[in-house]
């Protein structure tokens, strides 16, 4: 069973709620999909009070990122055997609309820790949202509304419809096209579908899907959506879906996870118990510029700070990291400790750095070395999903809720 639950009248604000501007948060890592924030209002002193909780609800399961388009936060979570999509006023967290179908999911054992709730982001452009279930179901809504636009299943189409882990792929969307690399173990297909109808543009399939999300970036003068697959490194033409080139790369248990970072005509690939590397890219050519075997990275996508590079190693049970870009020099390392996953953001002077344990914390920038300014708990269950920052504002979902925190100052 479906349904769309509208509440109230909302015809006010459906404008500013169906086209991204200035200062959304529209997808995965924002709306460039960098994890840098434009606008960020720091507090004047980071001081134990900066940071002030404003609401938090009950929204369900999962690990997917709460977006934030115009007057609308939307987030998507599950509910006992369905999956939900709300929309909420940002101001008190007031339900808009919601709408939500039924999607029994069997979960691997080794992912129990992290639940059946979705992981992929969804994205917000032109008035629609595009979102992708844990079991690989893909679904369109209008924005305004939460009307289901389309709605498709892979199953007739694939052996699996997500990988072991279950589907954490965030769509990215081209002109026409939402992109999305479906199926699973085994078996897939990096697909383009258009925007209005879900049909089908391209496809490519040579590969099935990891858990890592594209991006999109002109190397060489050649535009090419840039993706990890399940034992692939790879790039397409976003235009045709025309494979551009390849690099063979297996994790254990193909975790590949880690969202391409693009700096300059480099390109940064990382994965669990593997070398972090950079590859050049010459149009449809791709070649090793550097790797480093001091560093790995498990989920935690970095973070590219003119010729820096911030992220989280897996190694000494996480520990914040500098690399130089151009040469994949470390220039500094962290203490360790700091957890399993971190989501780090970028707000300017600042780096925002939010773990699984349930903390925020604040990072001064510098030459290499960060140095750590305040702490703050922002959650008692474990936070898997990134923040959504915008302004002075930023949202935190954990396991169950969705918590809104206001910097003051």
């Amino acid at each position: 069973m479906k349904f769309v639950i509208p509440v109230g009248f909302v015809v006010y604000g459906l404008l500013a709620s169906a086209v991204a501007s200035a200062g959304d948060w529209d997808q995965w890592r924002g709306p460039r999909r960098d994890g840098i924030v434009t606008g960020f209002k720091a507090p004047a002193v980071w001081s134990a009070d900066a940071l002030v909780k404003q609401w938090t609800m009950s929204v369900g399961e999962g690990h997917s990122s709460p977006v934030v388009v115009g007057d609308r936060v939307y987030v998507f979570a599950r509910e006992g055997d369905q999956e939900v999509m709300r929309c909420l006023a940002p101001g008190d967290g007031r339900v808009i609309w919601q709408e939500a179908y039924a999607v029994p999911y069997e979960m691997n054992p080794a992912a129990r820790g992290h639940g059946k709730g979705p992981k992929s982001t969804p994205t917000v452009a032109a008035g629609r949202i595009f979102a992708l279930g844990i079991n690989g179901h893909l679904s369109a809504y209008d924005a305004g509304s939460g009307a289901v636009l389309w709605r498709k299943s892979f199953a007739d189409e694939f052996k699996s419809t997500s990988p072991a882990f279950g589907a954490s792929v965030s769509p990215i969307v081209d002109g026409n096209n939402v992109i999305v690399h479906v199926g699973g173990e085994g078996g897939g297909a990096l697909t383009a579908f258009d925007v209005a109808s879900g049909k089908v543009t391209w496809k490519w399939a040579g590969d099935g899907p990891a858990y890592t999300s594209p991006v999109i970036a002109t190397l060489g003068g050649v535009r090419q959506l840039l993706t990890q697959s399940q034992k692939r490194c790879l790039a397409v033409s976003p235009a045709d879906g025309r494979l551009l080139w390849e690099i063979p790369f297996t994790t254990s248990y193909d975790q590949n996870s880690v969202t391409p970072v693009v700096a300059g005509d480099l390109v940064i690939f990382a994965g669990i118990g593997k070398p972090t590397f950079a590859v050049k890219v010459t149009g449809a050519k791709a070649e090793t510029a550097w790797e480093t075997r001091e560093l790995t990275m498990y989920m935690s996508t970095p973070i590219l700070n003119g010729t820096m590079l911030h992220g989280m190693s897996d190694k000494q049970r996480g520990s914040l990291f500098t690399i130089d870009v151009a040469t994949g020099t470390v220039k500094w390392k962290g203490e360790g400790r700091l957890g399993a996953n971190a989501s780090i953001t970028d707000v300017g002077a600042v780096l925002l750095v939010v773990t699984d344990a349930g903390d925020l914390s604040v990072w001064r920038k510098g030459s290499g070395e960060l140095k750590e300014l305040a702490k703050y708990k922002v959650a008692d269950s474990p936070v898997w999903a990134s923040p959504a920052v915008v302004g002075d504002q930023v949202l935190i979902k954990d396991r169950t809720n969705l918590t809104l925190f206001r910097f003051k100052g």
